[in-house]
């Protein structure tokens, strides 16, 4: 899975389906603790039906993990029915993770276009006005 930039969009919509965002941001909320699949799914689906859609539980296990090969996710396997199960746990805070966004996209832009995404970079970086210091 990869992310499609849409520059039509707002924040994390820029990069994720609705269903991802509330799942991460579901993790953020729990944490440490951490959720299996089922939970998420469940979280989501709630969410979702108040707006009128749905998404199917292989959906979100796909995305999740996608997002632990990416290093976004952790995991941990717990025991239960039917075998083991793994627990979905955050790497970073919402801000966090939004960084790791950033060096992606930016990251990519580098690679792809180096020298026009270096000019680019310089350009945005003497156009700041700078910070105050306190």
């Amino acid at each position: 899975m990869s992310f499609t930039f849409d520059m039509g969009k707002d924040g994390l919509e820029t990069v994720m389906k609705d269903y991802q965002i509330i799942s991460m941001r579901y993790l953020w909320e729990i944490g440490e603790e951490g959720a299996n699949s089922r939970q998420i799914w469940g979280h989501v689906r709630e969410k979702l039906i108040e707006n009128g859609s749905s998404i199917s539980r292989a959906s979100i296990i796909i995305f999740l993990n996608d997002m632990v090969d990416r290093g976004v996710l952790t995991f941990r396997s717990r025991s239960g029915k039917g075998g083991y199960h793994r627990v979905y746990i955050p790497v970073h805070d919402e801000r966090g993770f939004k960084e790791y966004l950033a060096q992606e996209v930016m990251g990519k832009l580098l690679r792809e276009f180096p020298e026009e995404a270096s000019k680019a970079l310089k350009e945005l970086e003497a156009s700041e006005e700078p910070t105050p210091q306190l």
